[in-house]
C-alpha cells in the first residue's frame, strides 16, 4: 500500500505539472492567435485554430520519432489514435473559443470535466463516487467559479463558452481513454507519437478548407515572435505534458486526474497576471494582464486545496485505477 501512494504522490506532482505548462499555453496561443488575424484582416479563426493545433503537434511527432526508433503495438496504434481524435477535436474547439472569450474564462470552461468524469464513472461502473472524490470535486467547483466569477443567474453561452465546454467532453473521452484497463501496458512514448500524428492528420483537411489562399499558410510563421512562440508550445505543452499525462495518469483513477486537472486554469490564471503585457509589447498586440484580486487567491487556494487532499487521502484498494501495479 505504500508503493502504491508514493506512485500515486509521485503522479499527481507529475500531472499537476502539465497544468503548469498548459497554463503558459493559453497566454501564448491567445497572443500567436491575435498577431495572425491583425496580419491578416479576416483570416477564419478555424482555420487559425487547427493551423497551430495541427503544427504544433507535427513539429513534436517530428522530435519524438527523430530521438528514437518508434514501433507502437496495434494496442498503442487504437489507442494513440483514439486519442489524437477526440484530443485534436477537443484542443480545436479549445483553441477557436479563445478568439471569442478570455484566456481565464476558458481554463475554466475546459474544467466541465471535472464534474462529467465522475457521473460517466458512475453510469458505467453503477457505483457513486466516493466521500473524497465528492469533497474535492465540491472545492475545486467553488474555486473555480470564485476565479471566473460565476454567476449562475447571469449565465450566457456564446460561441467561445459553447466551444470549450465541447471541448470539455472531448476531453473525458480522453482521460476514460488514457485510465481504460485495456490500455494499461501501453508504452507512453509510442501511444504519443501515434496521438500527435493522429491530432495532425485530423487538423490537415480543416486548414485545407477554411485557407483563402497558400499564403495564409505562410502567414502565422511570420508574424512578430511566432517561432519562438510556437516552440515554446511545442517543448512545454506539447512534448512536456502530454508525455507526462500519458505516462501517469494510469496511476490515478479518470475522477482523480479530473481534480488535478483542474489546477490548469489556476496556472493559467496566474500567467495571466504577468505575461500578457510581456507578450503585448513582443508582438505589438493589444492584450493587457488581467488584475490580480482577493478571488484570485481565494479561488486559487480552494482549487489547490482539492489537490492537497486527494493527496493526503489513504487510498482502498477497491478506489485504484484498474491496471495499476504499485512500483
Amino acid at each position: 500500500m505504500q508503493a502504491v501512494r508514493a506512485a500515486r504522490n509521485r503522479a499527481v506532482v507529475a500531472l499537476m505539472s502539465a497544468c503548469l505548462f498548459w497554463g503558459l499555453s493559453f497566454c501564448l496561443t491567445k497572443a500567436l492567435s491575435q498577431s495572425i488575424e491583425l496580419a491578416s484582416p479576416g483570416i477564419s479563426s478555424w482555420f487559425v485554430a487547427a493551423y497551430l493545433v495541427g503544427s504544433r503537434f507535427l513539429v513534436a511527432a517530428i522530435v519524438l520519432v527523430a530521438v528514437g526508433r518508434i514501433r507502437p503495438n496495434r494496442s498503442e496504434l487504437f489507442q494513440g489514435a483514439l486519442l489524437g481524435v477526440v484530443t485534436g477535436v477537443g484542443m480545436l474547439f479549445q483553441t477557436d473559443a479563445l478568439t471569442y472569450t478570455s484566456a481565464s474564462t476558458g481554463a475554466f470552461l475546459t474544467q466541465g470535466y471535472v464534474f462529467m468524469l465522475p457521473v460517466v464513472t458512475t453510469i458505467v461502473t453503477r457505483r457513486l463516487p466516493s466521500i473524497r472524490v465528492v469533497a474535492c470535486a465540491l472545492l475545486v467547483l467553488v474555486g473555480l467559479g470564485i476565479l471566473a466569477k460565476f454567476d449562475p443567474f447571469a449565465v450566457t453561452m456564446g460561441r467561445g463558452e459553447t466551444e470549450t465546454l465541447l471541448a470539455a467532453a472531448c476531453f473525458t473521452v480522453q482521460i476514460l481513454a488514457l485510465g481504460a484497463r485495456r490500455f494499461s501496458e501501453n508504452r507512453a512514448r509510442e501511444v504519443t507519437v501515434v496521438m500527435f500524428v493522429t491530432m495532425c492528420a485530423v487538423m490537415a483537411p480543416i486548414t485545407a478548407l477554411t485557407a483563402r489562399s497558400a499564403r495564409e499558410y505562410v502567414t502565422p510563421l511570420v508574424v512578430p515572435w511566432a517561432l519562438v512562440y510556437l516552440a515554446a508550445i511545442v517543448v512545454f505543452p506539447t512534448l512536456g505534458s502530454f508525455l507526462l499525462m500519458n505516462r501517469f495518469q494510469r496511476l490515478v483513477t479518470p475522477s482523480d486526474a479530473g481534480v488535478i486537472y483542474a489546477t490548469e486554469p489556476v496556472f493559467a490564471g496566474a500567467f495571466a497576471l504577468f505575461v500578457p503585457a510581456t507578450l503585448s509589447r513582443l508582438s505589438e498586440i493589444p492584450y493587457p494582464n488581467e488584475v490580480f484580486t482577493e478571488r484570485t487567491l481565494v479561488g486559487g487556494v480552494l482549487v489547490l486545496a482539492a489537490n492537497v487532499l486527494l493527496a493526503l487521502a489513504e487510498k482502498a484498494p477497491s478506489e485504484l485505477p484498474e491496471g495499476v501495479v504499485p512500483e
